[in-house]
């Protein structure tokens, strides 16, 4: 709500009405333990003219020049036609996602949108949606907790190479529910070495990023089957810009994994200072009945004629507090939407191609920094369109220095990972030009002068 029109005088007549002494009393069914503390830093209010300048000068400083920042929110191309498209009123105003009121429109667009997940995750199933990766990591663990009712465990171990704002945001949602995430340590390669893992068989399921935080690639393979001969499900993280030229999860060792995850941001999305964005969650058919959000099916009704339709969900499931799968189902339709567009103008040749020009940036970006005096890659081995550098310099005050040459150098990993002050993750997709990969190479090199 954009004002606020209520007075202290209307609360206070309001509260009168329903014999109601004071706001804080209707929400006294809330257990202490779960309600935030008040909050004594919030600042005092400001005028709206205020308000509006200061936001102004805060979003003049997001005009920062070439973008090599990656780390899970990616700078790629947006054809015009898709938010021309997804902006036109019947796409955009039909948020709802409940049959009967859902067109026909809506419920094919959906059904469209969950084909090409399930064609790029190579699983059975796919949902629309969740709101963010990282909160559908947190959905993708619940899922596996609630298949799994007889585990003697609520453990998941969690690769220490994953997002480490979706390791925050899952544990955030799942902590006070009795989870408990187990990270998983990484060797100097930044990878898992599945020869180190614990050899946890109470546990429920393994959480596995591929490519992972830094850009590299885990040995799927090995840790999907290692989880799978302990009897654990293996959940997914994965970039659907990547599944274009990767091979995808559902293939993942001898039986691929079971559930997959991840962040719609690539497929449209602007980056738009950190989002919004949607979230996705692809499974098994055998997991099907435990998965949050919508699944639209195809059917034909009584004349004969194609039709689509809210399926394995009644509009009643979202309603059912503590026994719904999840309280997730209008969230992100227009971004679906625009994912959906986004999928279905490039194609399968024309994500690939997306894919295959950010590697070839990428590589040309690492080559050209590398040739700086001090500057060498992080890890060895093969990577995707991201990697991590180490610096002769602390990495956040180069990254401050760059950004007066006017580039977005990179994200320093010091706040994830105390032990890498000096690197910084950069990337390159295919927006990027030569010129640019040149003038930030110019650039570093002023800087660690």
């Amino acid at each position: 709500m954009p004002f606020i029109p209520h007075t202290a005088e209307d609360t206070r007549v309001m509260l009168d009405a329903i014999g109601v002494p004071a706001l804080e009393a209707l929400f006294e069914e809330i257990p202490a333990h779960l309600r935030s503390a008040p909050l004594t830093q919030t600042p005092p209010g400001i005028s709206e003219m205020e308000m509006l300048r200061h936001l102004a000068e805060r979003a003049s400083q997001d005009d920062a020049g070439a973008c090599f920042l990656g780390a899970g929110s990616y700078d790629h191309h947006i054809p015009a036609a898709v938010w021309d498209l997804a902006g036109r009123g019947e796409f955009m105003t039909a948020y709802t996602p409940y049959q009967a009121e859902a067109s026909q429109g809506t419920l094919q667009l959906i059904y469209e949108f969950q084909s090409m997940m399930t064609s790029l995750t190579g699983l059975d199933v796919s949902n629309a949606s969740v709101y963010d990766g990282a909160s559908g990591l947190a959905e993708a663990v619940l899922m596996a907790l609630r298949s799994a009712r007889k585990a003697r465990s609520r453990r998941i171990l969690v690769a220490g190479s994953a997002h480490p704002h979706y390791r925050s945001a899952a544990r955030s949602i799942v902590g006070n529910q009795g989870v408990e995430l187990v990270d998983v340590a990484i060797g100097a390669d930044g990878r898992v070495d599945p020869a180190l893992l614990p050899d946890d068989t109470d546990a429920v399921a393994l959480v596995v990023q591929q490519p992972n935080f830094f850009g590299t690639f885990e040995d799927v393979d090995a840790l999907t089957d290692w989880a799978h001969a302990r009897g654990l499900l293996v959940i997914a993280v994965v970039n659907p810009m990547t599944l274009s030229v990767l091979r995808p999860p559902g293939q993942w060792g001898s039986k691929g994994a079971d559930i997959a995850c991840g962040d719609g941001q690539p497929l449209g999305i602007p980056m738009s200072s950190g989002g919004p964005s949607f979230g996705f969650i692809c499974c098994r058919e055998a997991l099907v009945r435990q998965m949050p959000g919508r699944i639209i099916g195809r059917t034909v009704d009584l004349e004969g004629k194609p039709g689509f339709t809210l399926t394995l969900q009644a509009r009643e499931q979202h309603i059912r507090r503590g026994k719904a799968t999840s309280n997730i189902c209008t969230n992100q339709g227009l971004l679906v939407t625009a994912g959906t567009i986004h999928m279905s103008l490039l194609g399968a040749r024309g994500l690939a191609a997306v894919a295959r020009a950010s590697v070839a940036n990428t590589a040309r970006l690492r080559e050209r920094l590398c040739r700086i005096p001090g500057v060498r890659p992080r890890h060895v081995g093969p990577w995707f369109h991201e990697c991590a550098l180490e610096l002769p310099r602390p990495a956040a005050e180069v990254q401050d220095a760059l950004l007066r040459h006017g580039i977005l150098g990179g994200l320093p990993l010091a706040p994830y990972y105390p032990d890498m002050t000096h690197t910084l993750l950069v990337c390159a997709t295919e927006k990027r030009t030569s010129a640019e990969i040149e003038r930030y190479g110019v650039a570093l090199e002023a800087c660690l002068s």
